[in-house]
């Protein structure tokens, strides 16, 4: 079975992102996962998860923002019978209920700084240390981290170790956002349409062409996770029937009507036509000129990301240097 299959969209960002993580599924190598909120970070761990050496061991995720900061290091590391208040027995820590398999740490950037100095240590030697213990256990554990925060920024504010962000960062997976990615969007409309006409044994609506421009001109500040909520909504209440724009909440119609396309004072359509891969090999070319070859500056210009543009960079055999 393909558990990258979870992962939908065939936009050339999504397409490398899944290369690399099937790359990476196989090896023993921490993982960080960073996006923002509702980009699927989860959905991609668990796919690594799966089809990894380690699938049929132990797979734990742990919202490090939902731990209480006095007991985080109780609850990974485990304690002893009287290490402090309410201690009445020992008990068995987080890695060691994972041992041999992966823990998936999700939101990393809330981990308060006393246990990152902890979670370095297990990076560096695969040990750990109970809360009250003088001797430290090994454990044989696959870290897979993920953010929706920028860790440079919070080390730059001494919220996050440098060392231990280099550690977590051996190799970095992006999720882009859903604004990066907007070709996968009825895609991921017919997924999820799919998984609830399944789940509530209804006919799925229909999307009319306009309504489904709208959904695709619409900013997703949620991301992945609105739009599965939105279109499950809409599975239930307009079963079989038309998806039309008046049938979406307001913000969508507000945001439609302020990103309706304007004609471009600059520029004209000649009568003639444009040979459009034409013009669009000359503007990469003059922004990779402009910029002295810096792709990620000449996709800022370009108002595309950084793999989109080494997709058209490769598509129109536009040599760089």
């Amino acid at each position: 079975m393909d558990h990258f299959k979870t992962i939908i969209g065939k936009s050339p960002t999504i397409e490398s992102l899944v290369r690399s993580a099937r790359m990476v599924a196989v090896t023993d190598v921490t993982v960080l996962i960073t996006g923002e909120t509702g980009t699927g970070k989860e959905v991609l761990a668990t796919a690594i998860q799966k089809t990894s050496n380690r699938a049929d061991r132990p797979f734990i995720t742990l919202n490090c923002a939902a731990l209480a900061e006095s007991l985080v290091e109780s609850e990974l590391f485990g304690h002893k019978k009287g290490a402090f208040t309410g201690a009445s027995q020992d008990k068995e820590g987080i890695f060691q209920s994972v041992q041999g398999g992966t823990l998936f740490l999700d939101e990393i950037n809330s981990l308060p700084l006393s246990i990152q100095g902890k979670l370095l240590r297990f990076l560096e030697t695969g040990e750990c240390m109970r809360v009250g213990e003088t001797k430290p256990y090994h454990v044989d554990v696959r870290i897979i981290a993920a953010t929706n925060q920028d860790l440079e920024k919070q080390i730059d504010a001494g919220e996050f170790r440098r060392d231990l962000f280099f550690r977590l960062n051996v190799v970095p997976l992006n999720l882009p956002p859903l604004t990066d990615r907007k070709e996968d969007i009825e895609s991921l409309i017919k997924h999820f349409q799919a998984q609830f006409a399944d789940i509530y044994a209804m006919t799925p609506p229909k999307f009319g062409k306009l309504a489904l421009k709208v959904m695709i001109r619409y900013s997703w500040p949620g991301n992945i996770r609105e739009l599965r909520n939105l279109t499950e909504r809409l599975s239930i209440l307009l079963a079989g029937k038309t998806i039309e724009p008046e049938n979406l909440p307001h913000e969508f119609l507000v945001c439609h009507h302020k990103t309706a396309p304007q004609p471009l004072s600059n520029f004209t359509l000649p009568n003639e036509g444009i040979a459009l891969d034409e013009l669009e090999a000359d503007l990469i070319h003059q922004a990779l000129a402009r910029t002295r070859g810096n792709r990620s500056k000449s996709a800022k210009l370009l108002g595309i990301s950084r793999d989109t543009l080494l997709y058209r960079i490769q598509k129109h055999g536009l040599a760089t240097h």
